[in-house]
């Protein structure tokens, strides 16, 4: 639900008369703190309460623009985008325009306007980009607008993220069984609910196969910046960390991690081309359905303003494979909790849990609510670290 901003120029939009649809965030500057969720009110297919579809014309050749917060090639969030917009071309035949590295400011309102001016349906694919994508959708009532991430909507805008704190937890799994040392580190990107909750989430899967184990945790203060990812990464390893996770958007904590002889994940795209030896697993995303979803919706009527939230069950959420040096049993571990997440049968907040200082924050049988956890901002026993005020 994951923030950072990208700086580029947006010099004219190529304006395509094809067929609708949707795709695109990640960023390569540091200076600000939103990419996904960080917030709260969002909830699995919620509805809107003010109307729909009746206010947006349909029509047989809608022309869509995605907005990106980093470049396709960072590897994890914006590549993620890209490929489901790749997918929505390919399942409906039709051709989305793209503006790369629009930083979350002023900007991406000016960047978000002149869109509205020649498209139909246009994607905003960064939390950052909420209010700026809300004031646009007041001024353009007959402009579809999806913005990721966030939890405010219009009659002609909606929301979409995802549960990805499930996969976060078997990727604590994977990492309890993998490290020697019982020191995991953790680089987190900015010290908000988005981050924190997939923190806690990563901690309590460790805690379940290695309630010894701890999880140093560092922030970068970026979505994508490789070399602050690496000095991140080096830092904990310096510790003595021996597995890493890095909640980020390039695999700069990954091939420090094989340099050291560590095994460590990213996020957002199954990363393990980078360092496949050293690789563990990682949480990933799968937009293509959804975007395809929405545009069919768009183009037969259907469509409704809604907070959507996928997750691992209906596969919008997903975990990277486990890594080639993880022993058949820790996958079939971690292979059998991923299933009982998918049926249903097992919540990745539910009590007892403790927090930091040793209270009780979760009674035994108790669970939070999706609208506790986007707003999360404690950090379960195990971790260590702070979290910013």
């Amino acid at each position: 639900m994951k923030f950072n901003s990208k700086r580029t120029q947006m010099g004219f939009i190529i304006l395509l008369s094809l067929v609708f649809v949707l795709s695109g965030c990640g960023s390569n500057n540091s200076n600000t703190t939103n990419k996904g969720a960080d917030a709260s009110g969002s909830s699995t297919t919620t509805p809107a309460t003010t109307n729909t579809a009746e206010a947006v014309a349909v029509k047989e050749m809608p022309r869509v623009a995605f907005v990106y917060i980093g470049p396709p090639g960072d590897g994890g969030w914006t590549f993620e985008h890209d490929k489901g917009r790749i997918y929505l071309e390919e399942e409906l035949g039709v051709k989305a325009d793209t503006v790369e590295n629009v930083p979350e400011s002023a900007d991406a309102e000016r960047v978000i306007t002149e869109l509205a001016q020649n498209h139909d349906i246009i994607f905003t694919t960064s939390f950052g980009y909420m209010d700026y994508t809300l004031n646009v959708a007041k001024k353009y009532p007959d402009v579809v607008f999806i913005h990721c991430a966030g939890y405010k909507v219009n009659d002609n805008m909606s929301t979409y993220f995802g549960k990805n704190f499930e996969a976060s937890y078997l990727s604590g799994i994977a990492a309890g069984k993998m490290t020697k040392k019982n020191l995991i580190g953790y680089i987190g990107a900015f010290p908000i609910p988005e981050v924190i909750y997939n923190i806690n989430a990563f901690t309590l899967g460790i805690q379940s196969v290695n309630p010894d184990a701890k999880v140093s945790v560092v922030w970068s203060n970026t979505w994508f910046d490789p070399t602050v990812e690496r000095q991140a990464a080096v830092s904990l390893l310096d510790k003595g960390a021996d597995v890493l996770l890095a909640y980020q958007d390039s695999p700069a904590a990954i091939q420090a991690a094989a340099e050291r002889g560590a095994m460590a994940g990213g996020n957002d795209s199954d990363m393990s081309r980078f360092a496949p030896e050293a690789y563990l697993t990682n949480p990933t995303w799968n937009w293509g359905p959804y975007y395809v979803k929405v545009v069919k919706a768009v183009q037969d009527g259907t469509w409704k303003s809604e907070q959507y939230l996928g997750s691992m069950a209906d596969e919008m959420v997903g975990l990277a494979p486990l890594g080639v040096s993880i022993p058949d049993d820790v996958k079939a571990m971690v292979e059998e909790k991923k299933q009982d997440i998918i049926a249903g049968n097992f919540e990745v907040f539910k009590g007892p849990i403790i927090d930091q200082s040793g209270a009780v924050k979760l009674e035994e049988g108790k669970s939070l609510t999706i609208d506790e956890i986007l707003v999360m901002n404690w950090f379960v026993e195990g971790v260590d670290g702070k979290i910013p005020q």
